[in-house]
């Protein structure tokens, strides 16, 4: 009885975990760089914003290619807003929290404005979305078929699939080395010949991408319609980020547990079996995790020894 509940849920926590993972991945390229954004919540609204106008704007049109040009869309937003973040953190060495936390209020306040004036409500609803699917032969396997393989959203495999090349990227590249190079110690990498600068630029709008998509995936997945917000799963990214000691592998293992916590609290709400343990505190479970986590291992914390310092742009 059980097994059928894990199996019927599951392919919404992985729906759910998705977004979480790439928005988290994308906290990993910038704060690796030396850049700590705290803007990913934002980033995300951007994205979720960029996709829903963009798939309404061309779903009556054209159906079949609307959901992939909103998801580019929301790429691409997510790399030019996180320009504002790139600039005030790592031009004019503003501190970065605090301009994270400026990415999250302009975004959120940019793109209901936005929003409110297209239709007047502040909602942007969509018809079409990318329809669940089985991938052949693999959702044949027994037990693991159904679980992982069964009515699946294609943007999952894209996500998994950014997520190994990234952890190629930057362990297994000469970018990857200088990247991290300079989230641990930029002045010896800039010594080295590494333009600090332009690496932490780049690390930043790779973080706003994934971000972006991450909200751009959302739309046209399980959301379906812009109401301004993604719920906190910015958020989520960033704990996840930090719980998952700011590596690829713990990223993934953070997300999917986070992920699969929210689902099944969501969960809890529709099936008895879950209703032992009250749905706000299984909403709350991953974030006091976290905050337990960082407690213990506070000091053995693998976090790249530059992030969110500023690095001088005469190398003094």
């Amino acid at each position: 009885m059980m097994f059928d509940i894990i199996i019927k849920i599951f392919p919404y926590a992985i729906a759910f975990t998705a977004p979480l993972l790439i928005t988290a991945l994308g906290g990993l390229y910038s704060e690796r760089s030396g850049v700590v954004n705290i803007g990913l919540e934002g980033l995300m609204v951007i994205g979720f914003f960029a996709g829903a106008v963009t798939i309404k704007s061309l779903e009556a049109t054209v159906p079949q290619l609307s959901i992939l040009v909103g998801i580019l869309a929301g790429i691409i937003a997510g790399a030019l807003f996180s320009l504002l973040h790139a600039f005030a953190s790592i031009s004019l060495n503003a501190d970065q929290v605090i301009s994270g936390t400026a990415i999250n209020m302009l975004a959120g306040a940019l793109t209901l404005f936005f929003a409110r004036t297209i239709t007047g409500s502040g909602n942007i609803s969509i018809t079409l979305g990318i329809v669940r699917s089985a991938v052949p032969v693999l959702s044949k396997i027994p037990l693991i078929g159904p679980i992982f393989f069964t009515n699946t959203y294609y943007t999952t495999w894209i996500v998994l699939a950014i997520w190994g090349f990234s952890w190629f990227l930057l362990y297994k590249t000469s970018f990857g080395l200088r990247l991290r190079a300079c989230g641990e110690h930029p002045n010896a990498a800039a010594s080295a010949g590494v333009n600090v600068v332009r690496m932490r630029y780049i690390g930043v709008m790779v973080s706003g991408a994934l971000a972006g998509l991450g909200g751009a995936v959302m739309i046209a997945t399980y959301a379906g319609e812009f109401n301004g917000t993604v719920a906190g799963l910015g958020f989520l990214a960033l704990a996840a980020l930090i719980f998952g000691q700011w590596k690829p592998l713990g990223i993934l293992g953070a997300a999917f547990f986070f992920g699969f916590a929210r689902t099944v609290a969501d969960a809890s709400q529709v099936i008895p079996q879950f209703n032992v343990v009250p749905p706000i505190i299984l909403k709350i479970f991953p974030y006091v995790v976290t905050l337990i986590a960082l407690v213990l291992f506070s000091k053995t914390s693998k976090a790249p020894k530059a992030a969110g310092q500023p690095f001088d742009l005469r190398g003094k």
